[in-house]
This record gives C-alpha cells, structure tokens and sequence, in this order.
C-alpha cells in the first residue's frame, strides 16, 4: 500500500502506540509519526521530547519517519503524498470520537482515507493520564511504556519535585 500517516499528541509514547505503529508499518510501504504540537493543550513532554524518544523506539523500523507539526494534519499528509490516516481505537468512545474526526478530515481531503487499527487487547487500558498517575508515585509502567518513556517520566517526575 501506500504512504500513511500516524498523528497524536504521544504524551508519553506507549506501548500500545507502538503496537499500531508495528502492525501499520507492515500494512503500509511507509508510515509517517507526527506528533503533534498543540498550543492549546498542556503537554508533560515537549514536542522535541516526544520526538527523541518516539524515534528512539522505532529505530529498528526502517519505513517510519518521525516528525512534529503544528498545523491540520490532513495538509501534511498531503504535503508528504499520503493517503491515509492511520488511527488506534481502544473502545466505543474512541471509535466515535475517531468518527468524527475522520469525517472531517474527509471534508478536508476528500482523497485521503481513514483506516482505524484496534489495539491489541493487552493494551486497551493504556491511557497518557494513567500512565502519568501511576509514574507520579513511582509504580511499575513496564506493561505501559517502552523503557526509555519509564525513564524520562522518572526523571521529569524528579525535576518537577525539585523546584
């Protein structure tokens, strides 16, 4: 198939981001990671932290490119010719949402499709906010995070205590 695109806010990139990625990767001859930079939403990492560590994590694919960007992503996917948006639903609520969202992207793009991934289900519980709970008093996030995430949400954790 041919060139898609994989867009969230990855704040922390997970595990259950990575068993898109994977599947994706097989499903398309290159799959595009953009992290998004949202303005409006508060984020626990960077952009440019996000980024390191998403491109540390899928270092052993070699048809996945990492970026960041600020603008409607339906413009990048044009911009770098691809012709799908990849998404990872967890439930209902995700689908719906995922829905709407992928209809008004189709609004935007008419030639660029929406393809909706299921995560796999030992990773359906995996939630950013979860994820920065549970670091937060120091439990175990290695059924969450690749190791490098447990890490920089440990040491993140640690700054924070510290000023």
């Amino acid at each position: 198939m041919g060139i898609a695109v994989f867009a969230g806010s990855f704040d922390p990139p997970s595990l259950g981001h990575l068993d898109i990625i994977k599947r994706a990767s097989r499903i398309f001859s290159h799959l595009h990671i953009v992290i998004a930079i949202n303005s409006e939403k508060k984020s626990f990492f960077t952009p440019e932290e996000r980024k390191t560590m998403m491109q540390e994590i899928v270092k052993d694919i070699s048809n996945v490119t990492v970026v960041t960007y600020s603008s409607l992503i339906v413009e990048y996917a044009r911009k770098v010719g691809a012709d799908t948006l990849v998404r990872g639903i967890r439930n209902v609520d995700d689908f719906s949402y995922e829905f709407d969202l992928a209809l008004l992207n189709k609004g935007l793009e008419k030639n660029i499709e929406t393809v909706f991934l299921p995560t796999s289900p030992r990773y359906f519980v995996i939630r950013s906010s979860a994820i920065k709970e549970l670091a937060k008093y120091n439990g175990d996030l290695s059924s969450m995070v690749p190791d490098i995430v447990a890490t920089a949400l440990k040491e993140k954790r640690a700054q924070q205590t510290k000023t």
